[in-house]
């Protein structure tokens, strides 16, 4: 587990929520869809605004500055085909929801 964080406890992130954390000294926004977890960077591609105070439907997050959205699941932006989020994986052992410290690499 050197490669991830402890950032918070599976059962304050209920189905449905999105919350920013921390990851070492990056900030992420983590989300629960349906029972799975899924991180992205916080920060939208429009103008920065902070994702995990976004308002999450199903797999989709709304940025609450401006309304971009995202797909939690793979960081894709719905204004733009060709814009991503970074996304991060996560998991789960004994309650506590770690982040890995490092993005995936698209395509993986």
């Amino acid at each position: 587990m050197d490669d991830y964080v402890k950032v918070a406890k599976l059962e304050d992130i209920p189905r449905g929520v999105a919350v920013t954390v921390h990851v070492g000294v990056r900030t992420v926004a983590l989300f629960n869809v349906e029972g799975t977890l899924y991180a992205t960077d916080n920060s939208c591609h429009h103008l920065g605004g902070p994702l995990g105070e976004g308002s999450l439907k199903g797999s989709l997050v709304t940025c609450p500055w401006h309304d971009w959205q995202y797909d939690v699941r793979n960081g894709a932006c719905l204004q733009s085909g060709s814009l991503f989020l970074k996304v991060f994986d996560v998991k789960v052992e004994k309650g506590e929801i770690y982040v890995a410290a490092q993005p995936k690499v698209r395509g993986t």
